[in-house]
Formats: structure tokens, sequence, C-alpha cells
């Protein structure tokens, strides 16, 4: 059964200026007995005393367009070993779900209140997304595992409390290197189940670079038949089909995650110049240093070697079809065209045709640190990853710092096969945590996997977790400003990444 701890929560001063999903502005509150460890922590938070069995059978009611909500709290009684039945605006439910659009103002677009007292389970919402987030939290409040056998005798109880909750940011996101290494569907729909249990909403797919093109296209078949076999030294080869593309966003939108494809240019891109060796310059003056050259495949580690040809028209046509496609196979209303570590004369040129194009097709672009110094338009979102670039105007700023957000670098100091070059002793689990995001201009935060030297889904969890959670704090919470209290909670959640089969990096804070 889930333990408790003695703890005050939760003082709420406001929500920045960027990205933020409510103007609510709770009054602070208090927590006088039992710690109720919720990760991410919510906004409000009061613990009352007593408990709420859950009976054997229930009933789930809903209004409004709560029915979907009311199938996922079904599935998650029905892994409890308890039965459900779902009706509309039932009087006699135990579990109420109420969709109101009239919340919005208080709520916001995710956020949700949920009740538990002596009669049951209230959950209410401005909109499907906030219920889908109230039952995570719920979902928190039972036992781990709750298939184990050794719990079906046992009755499950919910803590009495009132939450209100919605999130600081609306971009609270993870970055895995699909290029480098692959990662292939089921790996990726598992990841999204553990993201939405910690309510991350934003899967960056880095589909593109020098050992790998990821993502089939029609209309350039090569980049796959040819690029696709290719991997970094000991990683995966593979790419995702178009019916692999179409079915993981359906699966993400259903945990409301959205899938963001990031095509990297006009760098990182020799893979698709062994596909296309006709995209290089005559002389292979855009390989610099030779590090390989078509037909040759590349396995190794250096990066800003290769870009396209940006004197070549023949280059933008090539461009324009690639985002063109890519653009129409998304869901979501972003395309990252990555921007990072070249040098070219021709590079702002190139950064605000880009820009142009993936707006014209009807998405919002984004692009790492260095696309702001190019006269990019002001819908352009700049992902800031080193903190050098001097942007020439002020822009949308999705914040992952490479000291506090780069988890492919060490757990701890000297962790084997890790990066180093932004920050030697690793970045740990409190660097994380203790990441200053007071910029006014930040719609949320992203924490990047690249996959040199991560190649088996066992490495990938360790780079990711528990770090993850410290990232979905931050994108949540109001304040993180206590990391001896989040590791307290952090602490109550150990069995249930062991129940999620994530092997984990064993960080000291997940022991009590």
């Amino acid at each position: 059964m889930i333990r408790y701890f003695q703890t005050l929560i939760v003082l709420i001063v406001g929500i920045s200026s960027f990205g933020c999903s409510s103007t609510k502005k709770p009054v602070q509150a208090s927590l006088t007995s039992e710690t109720v460890a919720i990760i991410p922590k919510p906004q409000v938070l009061v613990r009352h005393n007593g408990v709420y069995q859950i009976p054997k059978q229930n009933t789930i009611s809903f209004s409004g367009s709560a029915e979907i909500a009311g199938q996922w709290l079904s599935k998650l009684l029905q892994d409890a070993s308890l039965q459900s039945t779902i009706q509309a605006k039932s009087k006699r439910a135990n579990f109420k779900l109420v969709q109101d659009p009239a919340l919005s103002g208080q709520l916001g677009e995710e956020g949700y209140s949920l009740d538990i007292d002596k009669h049951g389970v209230t959950i209410k919402a401005a909109e499907e997304v906030g219920l889908f987030y109230a039952i995570q939290s719920l979902t928190q409040l039972l036992p781990a595992n709750l298939k184990s056998t050794t719990i079906d005798s046992k009755p499950l109880v919910l803590p009495q409390l009132h939450v209100e909750d919605f999130p600081k940011y609306s971009w609270r996101g993870n970055m895995i290197d699909l290029a480098r290494s692959f990662f292939g569907m089921e790996y990726l729909k598992r990841h999204i189940d553990r993201m939405a249990l910690y309510k991350l909403n934003r899967l960056h797919l880095h589909l593109t670079d020098d050992q790998g093109w990821r993502i089939e296209l029609k209309s350039k078949p090569l980049l796959t038949e040819i690029a696709g076999k290719s991997a970094v030294k000991d990683g995966k080869s593979g790419f995702l089909s178009i019916e692999d593309y179409k079915e993981l966003q359906d699966y993400a939108a259903e945990r409301h995650v959205v899938i963001i494809p990031e095509i990297d240019l006009p760098g990182h891109i020799y893979a698709a110049l062994v596909a296309y060796p006709e995209l290089n310059c005559e002389d292979l003056s855009n390989l610099n240093p030779k590090m390989a050259t078509p037909p040759e495949l590349f396995d190794g580690y250096k990066v800003g070697w290769s870009k396209l040809c940006l004197k070549d028209p023949e280059t933008y046509s090539f461009v324009a079809e690639v985002l063109r496609e890519v653009s129409e196979m998304t869901v979501g209303p972003w395309v990252h065209i990555g921007g990072d570590e070249i040098n070219d004369d021709l590079y702002e040129d190139f950064v605000v045709k880009a820009d142009s194009m993936v707006r014209s097709y009807g998405k919002i672009p984004i692009g790492w640190e260095e696309v702001s110094k190019a006269d990019v338009s002001q819908e352009l979102i700049v992902q800031r990853w080193n903190g050098k670039t001097t942007p020439l105007k002020r822009s949308k700023v999705i914040e992952s710092i490479c000291t506090s957000f780069y988890f492919d670098h060490a757990n701890v100091a000297g962790q084997e096969k890790t990066n180093n070059w932004c920050q030697k002793s690793g970045v740990s689990l409190e660097d994380v945590y203790n990441f200053n995001d007071k910029a006014d201009q930040i719609i949320g935060v992203e924490a990047p996997v690249w996959t040199e030297l991560v190649i088996s889904d066992a490495m990938l969890d360790n780079r990711l977790w528990p770090r993850l959670m410290a990232v979905a704090e931050i994108g949540w919470s109001e304040s993180h400003d206590d990391f001896k209290e989040f590791s307290k909670r952090l602490s109550l959640h150990k069995s249930r990444l062991e129940a999620l089969k994530i092997n984990f990096y064993p960080a000291p804070e997940l022991n009590p």
C-alpha cells in the first residue's frame, strides 16, 4: 500500500507569461498530515482525514465529452480486478467525470480538479485532456502493480483529498535521436505510455543525421532504401514506414502526446547524400573533412562535417519536397528543421527559406538555437541547447540547455557509454531539478537523448529515468525549489518504475 510522509505543499504565486495553460492563481494551501506522492507536484493539494475504499462494483458517470476518459478509468479499475459500468450523468455513481468548458478560465485546457471523499471520486475539467491527466494522478495514488495477485484480496483505498491542478508550461517534452541508433515502434509506444503517466506531452523524434534516415517518404524512396540501412557503430538500423508513423501519431494522440518530427538541415545530412549523391557539390566541398564519401555509409561519431550544397538550386527543390511530405504526414502543428552546427555563408538564407517552406505547408517551424541568427519569422520557435547564440529577434523558446537536459550525458561522473562534452561531471538528477526557468520567453522544457553511445532499449531507459520525472515536474509544477521534498516523493515511485519494467538508473534519491 502507498506510504505517506509529513510535509507542507504548495504555494502558488502566478503563472509564466509564455506557454501557460491557465491564468488561475490559487491561494496558499497546506497539507497538515501525510504527503501524497504525485509527480509532477500538483499546484494545490489538500489532504483530508480518512480514506475511500473502492468497492468491487463501481459506476462511472460522465458528462460532456468525458466518455473517453471513462474508458481510461474503467481500464484502470479493471487492472485492479474491479468491475465498472459507464453511464451518462448517473447520480448514484461513485466515480464522476465532469467535462465542462466553463471551467477553462479556472483550470485551463489541460487542468483538472480531483476530489476524493467518503462517497467516492469526482473529477472535473474543461477538456478531455484534463480528465486524462486527473486519471494519471489517480493512478499514482494506487499501488504500483495493480495486476499483482498479491493485492487481489486486499481492499484498495484512496486518500481523501482535494487537488486543483494545471501545467505551468504547454511544452513538456523529450527528444529521442532515432537517426544514429534506431528505436522501433514497440519501444516508442511503451515510452509514450510512460510519458503520459507523468503528464509529458511532446515527443520530438530526431529522424535524420549523418548515420541514418528514419522516415519513409514516397517522393524520395532511396532515403530509407539506402540510408535507412546505416547506423552508428554497433547501433541499430531501420526506419518508420509511412504506416508506422501514422500509427505512432495516433497512439500518442490518444494519450495527449504530440509527435514532432525533425529533419536536420542543412547539416548533419550525410545519410541523405549517400542516397542522393547528386545533392553534393561537384567537388564534394560540402564534405569537410571527408569522413566518408558516397556510396560509403558513415558509422562514426563526428559531427559538423557534412552539409547540403547550398549554392545549388536543386538543393532547395529537394528540401521543399521533403518538408512538404513530412508536413503532410504530420498530425501535430510543428515540424523541426534542425539547423545546428553548420558553417556556411549561405546558412542564414537557407534557414529563412526553410522557415518559409514549413509555414507554407501549414506547420509551425522549430529550429535549434543557431537558427535565431537568421531573420526568421515570428512564428518560428527556437530550441536552446548551448546558450551561445545571440538571437536577431525575440522568439519563443523551448529550453533544452545541455547542462540541465542532455541525457546522453552521465547520470553521475564517470558513467560508461555517456557523453561529457557539455558538462564533465554529467547531468545529475539534481542538476535537472535545479534548472532556472525564469526567462519569460520559455514555452517549456525538453530533454534530448543523443544516441551515439545509446544503442539498446535498456541503455535508453537508463539515460531517461528517473531524470525525465524531474523534467515533468519542471514543466508542470509552479515551483521546483525543494529537491529534498521531490526526492521524498520520487522514492515512492521506485516500485512503479519497476512495475513498468523500466531499466532506470538506480539514483540514490529513489531509496527511501
